[in-house]
């Protein structure tokens, strides 16, 4: 079967389309109908989402495509499942897409595994495995499991995950094409992984808990990321760190008023066992400080409040350090990802109190109460060196979509790859 062809017209479409439309159909496939040389991105996406409904499994871009262009239409039409083809125009960029096209299924199909399927440990496994797969002479790993955690002084990841009989996992990849073994770590990553999040003795509803096998939406960022920076030729000494488990309830779960004491002595009550994302992040963002990275960025789907504060379309972006804030920022923009800064000041540490510990991981209120995304940064915060210098933290709001959106198929998303990937590469 031939690829269903789309190509670009500045013409306007036959008033038998309907007046002012974007999209016409022919017998090879579907014209896109934009009204000047501009990019047109999200009439694309709108598009695509159209051609996708169509249930068109192959495609072919035909005619004069600019490469964001294209890449905007393969992100909206490409749903979970996608397993057709996709054939590029004849550019010089049909190489660097496909490079982005096997980062973007790979982050995807992480993100929309189920559950039950993507266990802690299979989902380091599978992380390790897919970057080893592209730069086997360049990359060492090492897990550390379960009780191991308890020796090693992780102790928020165990925390999190010893309720379930799938032991939590903290991986640390190495990515040294150095050849140095003593070459300075330039970058550290950081990702949630949080395989499946019942929200633990603070239960979230059905319909709350139903697609939190997202929750290790961080990890599969951060790991498509650097996949994708090492495919364009990344050449600085890079590891990265996925805090892996699952939120559940049992006999062995922990609860509410347990007090964490973590390994820099921060001490943590817990007062909501469904704010968890923030105790094995900071497990992550010790080791990361720990290899001496220059630079840090860790990535979660953290919190509902930053959903609410920008939406499901972007991602929202803290730092204390603002110029590596405004670097990440432009480099979102150059890839054309939605990311937006939200506030995070010093004083976000003090925002949840407690009177039995330093601080407690959250406030005790639904979604941790106003200013819920700063004050779970302002957490984090406590974790890393140098009073932040150096740290980026991406909340992502913009992660997943169950039922897809006007511009974006259901499922994982994977917008932040770029624009992480493009960090490392500068």
């Amino acid at each position: 079967m031939s690829n269903f062809q789309v190509s670009l017209s500045t013409q306007s479409a036959d008033a038998i389309w309907g007046e002012q439309t974007k999209l016409s159909f022919n017998e090879k496939g579907a014209v896109l109908h934009l009204p000047s040389e501009a990019l047109h991105l999200r009439d694309i996406q709108k598009s695509a989402r159209k051609v996708a409904g169509l249930g068109v499994k192959n495609l072919a871009f035909v005619g004069q495509w600019d490469s964001e262009q294209q890449w905007a239409f393969v992100m909206s039409f490409c749903g979970a499942g996608f397993r057709g083809d996709i054939q590029w125009a004849d550019d010089e960029n049909a190489i660097d897409l496909a490079i982005r096209f096997e980062a973007l299924q790979f982050t995807r199909k992480l993100v929309n595994e189920t559950p039950e399927d993507l266990s802690p440990e299979v989902l380091a496994v599978a992380a390790a495995s897919w970057i080893e797969s592209i730069a086997p002479d360049f990359v060492s790993t090492k897990m550390i499991k379960g009780e191991e955690l308890i020796a090693a002084g992780w102790q928020g990841i165990y925390e999190v995950g010893r309720g379930s009989c799938r032991p939590p996992v903290l991986l640390e990849l190495d990515f040294n094409p150095t050849g140095d073994a003593n070459a300075d770590v330039e970058f550290a990553l950081v990702g949630k992984g949080i395989t499946f999040d019942s929200g633990g003795y603070s239960i979230k509803s059905s319909e709350g808990m139903l697609d939190m096998k997202c929750d290790m939406g961080g990890a599969a960022t951060v790991t498509g990321a650097l996949g994708l920076a090492i495919m364009k030729g990344l050449e600085k000494r890079t590891k990265l760190f996925l805090c892996c488990a699952e939120n559940l309830i049992s006999d062995h779960a922990y609860k509410l008023g347990d007090v964490i004491t973590y390994k820099n002595g921060v001490t943590v009550e817990i007062v909501n066992t469904d704010a968890e994302g923030r105790l094995v992040l900071a497990d992550g963002l010790m080791a990361a400080t720990e290899s001496g990275a220059k630079k840090i960025i860790d990535a979660a789907t953290l919190t509902g409040a930053a959903i609410m504060a920008v939406g499901k379309e972007f991602n929202a972006v803290f730092s204390l350090d603002t110029a590596f804030q405004q670097e990440v920022l432009a480099s979102a923009v150059e890839m054309n990802e939605p990311h937006w800064p939200l506030p995070l000041m010093p004083w976000h540490q003090e925002q949840c109190p407690s009177p039995f510990a330093e601080t407690a991981n959250s406030r005790p209120m639904k979604g941790g109460g106003a200013g819920g995304a700063s004050n779970a940064a302002g957490f984090l915060s406590r974790f890393v060196a140098d009073d932040g210098k150096g740290w980026v933290h991406i909340d992502l709001a913009a992660a997943y979509n169950r039922n897809g959106t006007e511009i974006m198929p259901n499922g994982a998303s994977a917008i932040g790859i770029r624009t992480i990937a493009a960090q490392l590469l500068k």
